[in-house]
């Protein structure tokens, strides 16, 4: 008998009942699984645990440890694995296991015996985010008190004040920092941090994963950097380590904090029990079958939120972008208005301010936020209680980050929710099609470039500020000679007498000292952006109500741009642009803008070419410059682009690398229809060959870039005569590029496997049912008349011969 229409129905199982017995959402489910749950394995508490410390876990009901718990604790005291191969003495212990697991009690155990035992031994925390960092520290301090122990635990960032410095460096034997701070507040000024690193016992590096890319080759440096300064003050930390799942935790860990692979102990599966989880894969409905675009997945995602918000299950949704989290904040509320109250319903991303952030975290917690959309901010493990569910909205480039993100749900052992979904970019489209590929697929590995030779000076050159070098046989050990990082004695040696030459190092006796004015350190910026942010001003009230960094202000902080913050709308009257300040004014608007990107390459230096058929393949250093060239008004709800604006704000420039694949002209117009049809075409082999190749290489489409340009010329984009098209000459090349400064590999890893990726790149094409060309393959064509989808597989069958 149906319930009769006053009784609201509560829960998640009930959501779960309506979404399947309803044609709208039952129909368009791609995928349905139901994860079983998995008992805990445990272990007893160590017998060597100080009293305290058992205390305190007796205090929150934890009579044994989970089985990767005990055996951190024991790897980290120097002992054998209980439920391993490893011997004892790792140089670095790593736990990777999935989010909600207890990994924060596999270092927060062994420190705190350490120093328990010895009230003299250090230890070092460092958290990717200042967030993070305060997060754990209120979740040590808690552990602290229940123990009943009175050991210090001081954050050290930017945000705090100097009484509490001082007393961070001269009686806390717990530091918890970030990255930046140990790079330019702690390291350079390591005579005043001597107490710690005297007695530096432990180093910890919760979020591993995050250490990819040019940040990750950043941070490899300033860990050894570290590892020297704690050699030169009679320490040798032992390394713990906290990652989600990546398909190479130890070879990671280990490029990371610089030792062999064998020194490296691994933890990777985990003793903590899991509830049951139900995984939907929701692929909106075509809307136009011809150009084989489907709903808005914004639209689709909102409305399966609301659809559990109305449930009162506590909800979380991921969204690709700060803008797209905003607009999905304001249709939540739009939608939710009579159902619960605007401020149950928040946003949470990179740009609020922190208190702000906070309050979202204790809203979560206490309960009394049922749902936040968010960006992927709140994948790091910051505590935000028990959630019941997890949307998606659209793939976030890896299985990795998927599962990150959908182990935020599920924390207790009751059912939970992780629904994906999709969009119709390729990626998305060719997981729908075969889902398995989720389900069954390891998570991508994580790559970084310690080598990178542009990184490698600036690290150079802040070691050499910290502790001089030593490049000849020492009295106390004869053939002794310093080396950095990943370089031997000589290469070292080399490296700084390319530094003595420039002036900023000083060779005397066979020591390297620094000897430049400037201060190394300020002048290297570990995460390849702009030291400051702007700060956004709301000019009613004259208070700042967030900040942005240097590179989102070009697309978000605009004239004349509508700026999104808490589901409201702001304006963007004055962009300060010489001093980091934007003036915005509420407004009620019925659109927000989009801005629009214009991207040109130009080659500074081929490394490698070969054949791919009739064009050629190569790989290099190129540099792009990316300008914001004007914004689209889209209509809420409707999303109709109902105007344009212009943008006059400078470049963006890039040194990277890049892939090249250059097609002859005489091969275009092969094709037909002229030099028009031609560039049509490889602009959808550019699409194709981007979607193929994150999936291949195993990487996030955001670490790709793709564009059109000429090889040979220094344009990014064809060239025009008027009413001529593209100039005469014009050979066009697609360039797939590292979407990070100086590269870490991806361009030469995609010019190995050239010929892989264009056949994967012609079944992605050919097998897309649409007739013209769509998102999910090669994009609507841009020229009136065209098929890209057969002028893209036409040019791919011509290259091949």
């Amino acid at each position: 008998m149906p319930q009769p229409p006053w009784i609201t129905k509560t829960g998640l199982p009930s959501v779960i009942d309506d979404w399947l017995n309803s044609n709208v959402v039952e129909s368009c489910l791609a995928a349905d699984r139901l994860f079983a749950p998995k008992d805990g394995s445990y272990t007893d508490i160590p017998a060597d645990l100080a009293p305290e410390l058992r205390q305190a876990l007796e205090k929150r009901g934890i009579d044994a440890l989970y089985d990767h718990q005990a055996r951190a604790y024991a790897l980290a005291r120097g002992r054998p694995d209980p439920g391993g191969p490893f011997s004892g003495g790792a140089k670095c212990v790593v736990v990777a296991t999935p989010t909600a697991s207890g990994k924060s009690l596999c270092f927060h155990l062994p420190v705190l015996q350490a120093i328990a035992r010895d009230p003299d031994a250090r230890a070092i925390y460092l958290f990717p985010t200042k967030a993070l960092s305060r997060d754990q520290e209120t979740s040590l301090h808690r552990l602290i008190a229940d123990a009943g122990l009175t050991i210090p635990a001081v954050v050290y960032d930017g945000d705090t004040p100097g009484d509490a410095r001082r007393a961070a460096r001269e009686r806390s034997p717990i530091i918890m920092t970030n990255p930046d701070m140990l790079h330019t507040g702690i390291l350079p000024h390591h005579a005043n941090w001597a107490r710690t690193f005297q007695a530096l016992r432990y180093v910890v590096l919760d979020e591993l994963h995050t250490y990819r890319g040019v940040f990750g080759s950043h941070m490899a440096h300033v860990i050894a950097r570290l590892r020297r300064i704690a050699a030169f003050h009679g320490s040798n930390p032992v390394f713990l380590c906290a990652t989600a799942t990546i398909g190479n935790p130890r070879e990671h860990a280990a490029r990371l904090v610089g030792v062999d692979p064998s020194e490296v102990a691994l933890i990777d599966e985990s003793g903590a029990p899991r509830g049951p989880r139900r995984f939907f894969f929701y692929n909106p409905p075509v809307v136009n079958a011809e150009l084989g675009i489907r709903a808005s997945y914004i639209k689709s995602a909102v409305r399966l939120a609301s659809d559990l918000v109305r449930a009162r299950v506590p909800t979380l949704v991921f969204g690709q972008s700060r803008n797209s989290v905003e607009i999905m904040l304001k249709y939540l509320r739009d939608s939710l208005g009579d159902t619960v109250p605007e401020e149950s319903i928040m946003a949470y991303r990179g740009g609020y301010l922190p208190e702000q952030r906070r309050a979202i975290e204790r809203g979560l917690r206490a309960g009394s936020i049922l749902c936040v959309a968010a960006t992927n901010a709140l994948e790091l493990g910051i505590d935000i209680g028990d959630l019941s569910a997890v949307i998606c909205a659209g793939y976030p480039g890896s299985v990795a980050a998927l599962w990150q993100r959908f182990g935020r749900a599920g924390r207790r052992q009751e059912l939970s929710a992780a629904i994906l979904v999709g969009r119709s970019a390729p990626i998305d489209q060719y997981l729908a099609r075969d889902p398995e590929f989720l389900l069954s697929a390891s998570a991508e590995e994580a790559r970084i470039d310690p080598g990178n030779v542009e990184i490698l000076v600036q690290h150079l050159k802040c070691a050499a500020f910290e502790v001089p070098f030593v490049c000849k046989p020492t009295p106390q050990a004869e053939g002794s000679f310093d080396r950095y990082g990943t370089l031997d004695e000589d290469s070292t040696k080399d490296a700084l007498s390319f530094l003595a030459g420039h002036g900023v190092v000083h060779e005397a006796g066979g020591r390297f000292h620094w000897s430049a004015d400037a201060y190394p350190a300020n002048h290297v910026s570990l995460r390849s952006v702009g030291w400051d942010n702007f700060v956004i001003i709301d000019v009613a009230r004259g208070k700042t109500i967030a900040e942005l960094d240097w590179r989102a202000t070009h697309t978000m902080l605009h004239e004349q741009a509508i700026y999104q913050h808490d589901g409201g709308q702001y304006q963007v009257e004055r962009l300060d642009f010489e001093n980091h300040k934007a003036y915005v004014r509420k407004v009620e608007p019925d659109y927000y803008t989009d801005a629009m990107t214009y991207t040109r390459v130009s080659v500074i230096d081929q490394e490698s070419d070969k054949p791919a058929g009739r064009a050629s393949a190569a790989w290099g250093e190129v540099s792009i410059i990316e300008k914001v060239v004007g914004y689209k008004k889209i209509k809420f709800h409707t999303h109709e682009n109902v105007g344009f604006g212009d943008v006059r704000l400078p470049d963006m420039q890039m040194h990277t690398t890049a892939f090249m694949l250059t097609v002859p002209e005489a091969v275009c117009l092969q094709l037909g229809g002229g030099r028009a049809a031609g560039i049509d075409a490889l602009r959808g082999v550019g699409r194709a060959l981007e979607a193929v190749a994150s999936l291949a290489l195993m990487c996030e489409p955001t670490d790709i870039g793709q564009t059109l340009g000429d090889n040979a010329g220094e344009d990014g984009l064809p060239e025009r005569e008027p009413g001529h098209g593209p100039r005469a000459g014009f050979d066009p090349t697609v360039f797939l590029y590292d979407h990070v400064p100086g590269g870490v590999g991806i361009a030469e890893r995609i010019y190995e496997r050239a010929d892989e990726l264009l056949e994967r790149a012609h079944k992605l094409i050919a097998g897309c049912t649409c007739e013209d060309g769509c998102p999910a393959c090669v994009g609507p064509s841009e020229e009136s008349g065209t098929n890209r989808r057969a002028l893209a597989l036409r040019m791919l069958e011509t290259i091949r011969g």
